[in-house]
């Protein structure tokens, strides 16, 4: 009699005590503090509660994580991973992590959180860095004839005040805060990829981003494959990958909204889709 004839007889419970369990639980989207409906963000608001109950799941040899971010809130990635990693090591579960599109800036941190990473050869990974944009409007108010009038206490809460000359002093301070992000998010891929890097660190912290191939011979990755081909190679033909999102009301459902639902605001909706274009379009996405 083969396998499945007698998997086929047992009880239910017992059919899957033996076959083995990984929830999955997707990280898609840019990372940010809050989101809207047309504008949903990865955050650890919107997915402590799927992560928590993948790690709860009774009978789970591993939690898998599939990842597709350009990156985004430096803090909300560094949240997202603390918590999977306090999960990972309160229930003794090893973490698999499979990068999609892209898993770079903030997005490669919180791969990091998992034991090994993996990703499709033509994925984006990388761009271990800090970017930070805005716009010059010097003299645009008094060509348009509008009289802008600032009030503050304390010198510096104009720091980087676009309607305002950029000062040497303002762009020094912002250099600095960078620097101390970016030696953060150094010493995180330190840690976690402690003996598997294999470039020069000026390399690696570049900001600069590789494709799935060439970060497998960096040592950013563990190896080229997508999530159910590895996860059967680990834990067999019969694995069970359950994915677990985050729950939705049933006005949400039938509506087909985010679970992120503060009060809309069209135009800044609109101006908040077009940033999150610009995430995705520098990874030619």
């Amino acid at each position: 009699m083969n396998m499945d004839k007698i998997l086929s007889r047992l009880p239910i419970k017992a059919l899957r005590d033996r076959v083995p369990l990984v929830p999955v639980v997707r990280l898609d989207g840019v990372i940010a503090a809050q989101g809207s409906p047309l504008r949903p963000a990865l955050n650890l608001a919107s997915m402590a509660e799927p992560i928590e109950r993948a790690f709860a799941m009774k009978g789970a040899k591993a939690v898998a994580l599939a990842i597709n971010s350009p990156g985004g809130s430096p803090v909300q990635s560094a949240l997202l991973h603390g918590r999977i990693r306090l999960l990972a090591d309160e229930k003794k579960l090893p973490v698999y992590v499979f990068c999609e599109d892209v898993a770079a800036s903030g997005g490669y941190w919180i791969a990091c959180a998992g034991d090994e990473i993996y990703a499709a050869e033509t994925s984006i990974i990388g761009s271990i860095g800090v970017i930070a944009a805005t716009f010059g409007f010097e003299g645009a108010m008094e060509k348009i004839g509008v009289e802008r009038r600032l009030f503050t206490a304390g010198d510096k809460k104009s720091l980087l005040d676009p309607f305002l000359p950029l000062e040497e002093d303002d762009l020094k301070r912002l250099t600095a805060l960078q620097k101390e992000i970016h030696d953060a998010f150094k010493k995180h891929v330190r840690n976690r990829r402690e003996g598997h890097l294999k470039a020069d660190e000026a390399e690696l912290f570049s900001g600069e981003f590789w494709t799935g191939a060439r970060a497998e011979g960096l040592g950013l990755i563990d190896g080229l494959g997508d999530l159910k081909s590895v996860l059967r190679q680990k834990f067999g033909d019969k694995v069970r990958l359950p994915v677990v999102g985050a729950e939705k009301s049933w006005l949400q459902r039938r509506l087909g909204l985010s679970s992120q639902l503060p009060a809309m605001n069209l135009a800044g909706d609109l101006l908040a889709t077009a940033e999150v274009r610009a995430h995705w379009a520098r990874y030619g996405l």
